[in-house]
């Protein structure tokens, strides 16, 4: 497995929303965006993060676009978004090439009641509006997720004063 490597262009990967629409990474946008990946329905901890992130999600959007993918199916993705009300752009169906090109950690189910595919364990990436990744946050398991105060308080440090890339050898 590659490291994401900051300062970069990210994967130019396109990933359906569930409102029918697409995420698209790898190309300029006019906003710094943020993307979570999270393992998915059969995940808890996955569930109490992104409650927490919904909570606070006006604080992000204020900032940057926000987006959260799994590798779910479309039904999957809606059930999580209709039980927990979740207002985020919601991803679905990422393909294992897609988190092999993000660089995150792909694992096999346990057991077919916990899952019927491959899923991506977390991650989390800033991207600057030119494309390139500022900031990679990946995980191996499910119980390592970021503090979302003191992300978002670090995202708005670094936009407001054009902070450079770290962490690049």
């Amino acid at each position: 497995m590659s490291k994401p490597n900051p300062g970069t262009a990210v994967a130019q990967i396109t990933i359906p929303t569930v409102d029918g629409g697409t995420i698209t990474l790898g190309q300029p946008k006019d906003r710094w965006s943020m993307l979570f990946v999270y393992r998915g329905r059969h995940c808890p901890r996955c569930k109490r993060f992104l409650n927490k992130l919904n909570a606070v999600l006006p604080a992000w959007t204020d900032r940057m676009d926000v987006a959260v993918v799994s590798a779910d199916t479309r039904q999957k993705a809606l059930d999580d978004q209709k039980e927990f009300g979740w207002n985020f752009e919601l991803g679905f169906d990422l393909s294992e090439d897609q988190m092999r090109a993000l660089g995150l950690y792909v694992s096999e189910p346990l057991s077919e009641t916990e899952t019927d595919r491959v899923f991506a364990e977390p991650g989390a990436f800033a991207i600057r509006p030119d494309g390139t990744l500022m900031l990679v946050e990946i995980s191996n398991g499910p119980a390592a997720r970021p503090d979302l105060e003191e992300l978002l308080d670090g995202m708005i440090f670094n936009i407001e004063n054009d902070r450079p890339v770290r962490g690049t050898a």
